[in-house]
Order: structure tokens, then C-alpha cells, then sequence
């Protein structure tokens, strides 16, 4: 099996042919807030016509532009598949107990097969009683830990995601100290997307990060090899929820604590936009690094110069193979396999920055806009 993150990897022109291709292709190759129904009556190839296949989606939110981009494509595949789909979500990222509850909904309607953004690890308890009720359970965008705790997670390399984005910015330094204020997910709660992201960037600076599954346990000083290398000084780890409003709080934290950051790691683009919001408002100016790639805010930050740098993800690509792959395992019992050498399947990551680096491969902000979540 191809993954799509090798097409990813080639040249810039017809990116997102490749993108699209990759994702439609990639069952083939591989053996292939509240709650609302999206299902459909109508007869996809996996389903084989009949009585609908039964699944349901559980996002960390659903207000979130990348959840949302989630729900438009399970909803896309959903039509195509004859699935009738549930769609459900936490109230906000990290409200691991509305998803539970919705978990155990899924068991309790006798639904074929469950797809989740797994909001902590705190859900991983009802994620096996759903297995052994019989359901075939999908991780999306973020892998449980242990990853054997679903079927299989559909996904972005989140660790090469902030990697990218770590050597972009070393690169971009050209030599500079870097002060540096990390704005992540959770300081209360453990979900892989949070760390490894946060471990990436570091990684990608050319900073030891000592445990890659802990953060801020790397020296706070010292010196970072990527670029041209130079000393560095961690400011601070602050929580963001994702979310732009304490996004905007966390970057007031760290600058309380030191007015001279100018490198800022954000867990997505909303918290990377309030980042930007305290900067303009306290009259500093320093370069955002984040991860998703949206069109919105993502990309048209990036084309305005507000983030420097952002890794693309395809959520909706992730939600529509996983469709995809509950139907075609309903109907024939064949089972979706990993990318080669990875514990999940890779939907694709690309860098994305209209200020290339030397050495680092990325596409411009106009050919992410053709791509965007792979909605396009």
C-alpha cells in the first residue's frame, strides 16, 4: 500500500490532484455539542444497497472549522455508502465525557461502527466495551494510546506535522536566538495529537525533547542544530484548548513572563490568531508556527502573513475513508491496513509557507487553497 503521504512528497505541480487520487485510491489499495443524523438511504458500492449501515461520528467539537470539515466529509461518504450516520461531539476539546456518553449511545442504537477524534485517553475504556459489543471502531486525526485501543486510526503524522514546522522556523531564524513560547493543547489532560505536535516542532528545532511523549520536560535553555543552529530559551507551555480566546490568554501569559519572544509554537491556527491578537496588542512581533491548514483561518492567515508557516492535514479525506471503511467492513468483513512501518494509516502532511526555507520542501499558500482540507 501507497500512502498518501508519499504522494504528498513529490513535486509541487499538480499537488492536489495527487492529494485527491491518493485518497480516493487508498481503501482500494489498502484491501481496501449535541448530536444530529446525517444518514441516507441511498445504496453505495461498500454497502451493497439493502438496510443501511449504522455509524457514528464523534468529534472533540463541533464547532471547530477541522470538525466541521470532519462531519462534511463522513456526511459526503455517508451519501455514497448507504450509512446512516450519527453525528456527535464534546462540548469543548478535551470533554472526554459527553464523548463517552455518545459512545455508549452508539453501542446501545446497535450501530455497526464508530469513528472518533478522541478527546483524551479518558475514552478509552468505552472504546473497547464498543469493541467487544461488536463494533468496529476507527480513530481519526488523533491516535489513542496504546494505538491498539481502536481497529485503526486514519490520521496525519502529527510528530512530522510539527517537525516540518520546527525546521521551517529553525531555518528562518538564520542563526538568531530563539525565544520561545509553546502554546499547546492541554497542561491538565494527555492526547497524542498534543505532544506529538509539541514534541515535532521541538524535534524540528534540533532541541532534545528527552520523553517524546511528555511535554515540557526539555531543557528550557540551551542550543537548537536546525538551520544554521543557535541558543535558544523556552519562555513557557501554555494551555489553549485550541481555541482562539485562550489562545490570545496563553500568549498574554508568556508574555508577562518575557516581552522578547519571537518564535510562537500554536497547536492549530485558532490558538495561533489570538497569538497573534496579544503580539499586535502588547506591540511585539514574532513569527506563529502552527498545524492544520484549513482554509480558513489556516491559509488565509498564512497568505497574510499573520502565521508563517502552518502543516496541511485532510480531515475530510480521513472522515470519508473512514466511512468508507466501516461500510466495506459491514459488507464483506474486509479490514482497512496501517501505512507501512507506521501503527496508523497516514492521510498526508505538507508544509505550507509562502517564505520557503533551504532544505525544507513545502507548497505556497495558492496551491494549499487548492487543496485546502481535501474539499476541494
Amino acid at each position: 500500500m501507497k500512502s498518501s503521504l508519499h504522494l504528498l512528497r513529490g513535486p509541487r505541480r499538480g499537488l492536489a490532484a495527487g492529494v485527491v487520487l491518493a485518497a480516493a485510491a487508498s481503501l482500494t489499495l489498502s484491501a481496501c455539542g449535541g448530536s444530529s443524523d446525517a444518514g441516507s438511504s441511498s445504496s453505495g458500492d461498500a454497502s451493497g444497497g439493502g438496510e443501511p449501515t449504522a455509524v457514528t461520528l464523534i468529534t472533540k467539537t463541533s464547532t471547530n472549522p477541522f470538525f466541521i470539515a470532519m462531519q462534511n466529509g463522513a456526511k459526503e461518504a455517508a451519501a455514497k455508502n448507504n450509512v446512516k450516520l450519527t453525528l456527535e461531539a464534546g462540548k469543548e476539546d478535551g470533554d472526554s465525557t459527553t464523548q463517552i456518553t455518545a459512545i455508549e449511545n452508539a453501542v446501545a442504537r446497535g450501530d455497526k461502527g464508530i469513528l472518533i477524534t478522541p478527546a483524551t485517553d479518558d475514552v478509552n475504556p468505552a472504546i473497547e466495551q464498543a469493541r467487544a459489543a461488536g463494533l468496529y471502531v476507527i480513530a481519526l486525526d488523533t491516535p489513542p494510546n496504546p494505538p491498539s485501543t481502536v481497529d485503526i486510526t486514519f490520521a496525519t503524522n502529527n510528530f512530522e506535522a510539527g517537525e516540518l514546522i520546527g525546521k521551517w522556523a529553525a531555518g528562518s531564524l538564520d542563526g538568531k536566538p530563539a525565544t520561545i513560547a509553546m502554546l499547546d493543547l492541554f497542561n491538565d489532560k494527555v492526547a497524542s495529537v498534543d505532544y506529538n505536535r509539541d514534541q515535532g516542532f521541538l524535534t524540528g528545532m534540533g532541541i532534545d525533547v528527552k520523553d517524546k511523549q511528555k511535554n515540557g520536560d526539555e531543557d528550557k535553555s540551551g542550543n537548537y542544530t536546525g538551520g544554521k543552529g543557535g541558543s535558544y530559551t523556552i519562555v513557557c507551555n501554555e494551555p489553549t484548548n485550541g481555541a482562539s480566546d485562550k489562545g490570545k490568554t496563553a500568549m498574554e501569559n508568556c508574555l508577562a513572563k518575557n516581552k522578547s519572544i519571537n518564535l510562537v509554537y500554536s497547536i492549530n491556527e485558532p490558538a495561533g490568531v489570538g497569538a497573534a491578537e496579544a503580539l499586535k496588542d502588547a506591540g511585539v512581533t514574532a513569527t506563529i508556527v502552527s498545524v492544520d491548514g484549513g482554509c480558513s483561518p489556516g491559509i488565509a492567515t498564512v497568505k497574510a502573513g499573520v502565521i508563517g508557516a502552518t502543516s496541511q492535514q485532510y480531515p475530510l479525506k480521513m472522515a470519508q475513508l473512514g466511512v468508507e471503511a466501516i461500510a466495506k467492513f459491514a459488507a464483506t468483513g474486509e479490514k482497512p491496513q496501517v501505512t507501512p512501518g507506521l501503527d496508523f494509516y497516514d492521510t498526508g502532511v505538507a508544509l505550507v509557507t509562502d517564505k520557503p526555507v533551504d532544505g525544507v520542501k513545502s507548497i505556497t499558500s495558492a496551491e494549499a487553497e487548492a487543496i485546502c482540507w481535501g474539499d476541494k
